[in-house]
């Protein structure tokens, strides 16, 4: 139904249908994990109204160019990131708005630079398309002004937004747009796909992916080794387990960092709790239950240190973190306040 697009067939089908019959909402919703294939879908749908697919795929954030040019915005100064808002706009009637800066929002401006460019009519064809990626990242006067242009968009304007989670959008935003939700794929779907790219360490990629074909093929296992020694460090220290002196090393090179971000740590960071879980839960899960296989034996002794309670306060206390990047706080003082807050409920249990 759509070239080039793998999985996610109900979804696929229909969109379809919604071209076959000219049905087409002004506004959809495109949920679900990040890397399972919302942009991708948009793009190819985008390609079935407007022609030149070419053109529109040279907007496909993951394409090296772009992913550079993004990372080189986030070093300039937020006065200059103002005066010219992101989008990508190769094909004239396809505009992608992504989230921007170090800290990866979609902003205000980018949305009233949206509400400008759809005051023009389709330069060829009868439709433009916009694509705003990850909405759940735009900041709270971002999204109201988007909002605006949700009540009352021209004809011929189709808007696709994307989130990981729906539920962090205004609920006058959702009840705009029709939702789509995409499921992660299984697991002999992951394979297929992983082979056909001829993709190395396919068992691991599949497992730390989590069903996210974008994901399983962009991650860098050398780099996510090197997060998770360090994260893998951190729950040992934080469960009493070794001294602090050994967080207090790791800590100190990860604030050394520059590059690295605390969203790269804490996305491990769930992944080892996760495999803590199970781990506790479970006694002796499968393979197919763990994220990080390899690292069972080392795992297994320190879900048996900790309580349900322990992992229970650790993920509530990882997710309060994520919900403060938008902020800018800092790693370290970020993931040392982690450390002493679950060392003192590992003491106290």
């Amino acid at each position: 139904m759509f070239e080039d697009f793998y999985g996610h067939e109900a979804v696929a089908a229909a969109l379809d249908l919604m071209i076959r019959e000219n049905r087409i909402p002004q506004t959809m919703l495109f949920s679900g994990a990040e890397g399972v294939g919302k942009a991708t879908l948009a793009r190819r749908f985008a390609a079935r109204l407007l022609g030149d697919p070419g053109k529109i795929e040279k907007d496909d954030l993951s394409r090296p160019e772009n992913a550079a040019y993004v990372a080189e915005r986030e070093r300039w100064t937020s006065e200059k990131r103002v005066q010219d808002p992101l989008v990508f706009g190769t094909h004239p009637d396809f505009l992608t708005f992504p989230p921007d800066g170090p800290l990866r929002q979609i902003s205000i401006q980018q949305m009233r630079l949206l509400k400008e460019r759809a005051q023009y009519g389709p330069l060829k064809g009868k439709r433009r398309v916009f694509l705003v990626d990850q909405i759940d990242r735009a900041n709270e006067q971002a999204a109201n002004s988007l909002l605006k242009i949700l009540e009352e968009p021209p004809g011929y304007l189709v808007l696709v937004l994307t989130a990981s989670n729906p539920y962090d959008l205004l609920p006058t935003i959702r009840s705009r747009a029709v939702p789509f939700h995409f499921p992660p794929l299984g697991v002999d779907q992951m394979r297929t796909y992983l082979e056909n790219r001829g993709m190395d360490h396919i068992d691991r990629r599949i497992a730390l992916a989590g069903g996210s074909p974008g994901t399983a093929v962009s991650i860098d296992l050398e780099s996510y080794d090197k997060r998770r020694t360090a994260m893998l460090a951190l729950l040992q220290v934080a469960a009493g387990r070794e001294p602090f002196a050994l967080w207090a090393r790791h800590s100190e090179a990860i604030g050394a960092s520059k590059s690295e971000k605390l969203d790269a740590y804490l996305k491990v960071l769930y992944l080892l709790i996760e495999d803590l879980l199970v781990l506790n839960e479970c006694g002796s899960p499968t393979a197919a239950l763990l994220r990080n296989i390899d690292l069972k034996k080392e795992l297994t002794p320190l879900a048996q240190s900790v309580s349900f309670g322990w992992i229970s306060l650790a993920t509530r206390k990882i997710d309060e973190i994520t919900a403060f990047l938008r902020r800018n706080i800092q790693k370290t003082i970020a993931l040392d306040a982690l450390v002493v807050e679950l060392r003192a409920e590992a003491r106290s249990g």
